[in-house]
């Protein structure tokens, strides 16, 4: 992994875990968000972008974005998802809100959705004495969703290769 991808995802991971980002706000005063307005992310990446590709092919397909003023490059069209690249292949993506997996799950769903979604989930604690998030880690065979939580709500969704979402967890990097 590229040293500015680990500190691209150190300095994300540090900021969500510092500001609480990735919720949406909840409540009667709040509207809803359309229908439809959010995208679902697989286990295989986004339709036009899946794990595996290279930083290259996805540039020349007009997909992967350098130039944008953002900690690292960008998915056109996917301002709520940040690509990691490892050996100059796709291998997580980071997600916002209003990214959401097949099932339905998204930054702000409560943890107990993601758990009756997820049965199978592995429960990883924050280490002791850090200001990081928790994670449900979902695998099936070699991706899987990683979910980070503070013990209440989602606060963001890591997707792709599981090794990948493990190691970031384990060493506590973020997308920027």
């Amino acid at each position: 992994m590229k040293s500015r991808q680990f500190g691209f995802i150190a300095a994300l991971l540090v900021a969500a875990s510092a500001t609480g980002s990735g919720v949406r706000p909840q409540g009667p005063d709040v509207a809803a968000r359309p229908v439809g307005a959010a995208e679902v992310v697989s286990l295989n990446g986004l339709r036009n972008a899946e794990f595996g590709a290279t930083e290259d092919d996805l540039t020349r397909r007009g997909l992967l974005r350098t130039d944008e003023d953002a900690c690292g490059p960008t998915l056109a069209g996917h301002g709520s998802v940040s690509p990691i690249f490892v050996d100059d292949r796709l291998v997580l993506l980071w997600l916002d809100d209003p990214m959401t997996t097949p099932e339905g799950i998204s930054a702000g769903t409560p943890v107990g959705e993601v758990r009756a979604a997820y049965p199978g989930a592995a429960a990883l604690p924050a280490p002791p004495g850090s200001h990081r998030f928790a994670g449900l880690l979902a695998r099936d065979g070699d991706r899987g969703y990683l979910f980070l939580h503070d013990g209440v709500t989602v606060r963001k969704i890591i997707v792709g290769y599981a090794d990948w979402a493990r190691r970031l967890f384990d060493e506590g990097y973020g997308p920027c």
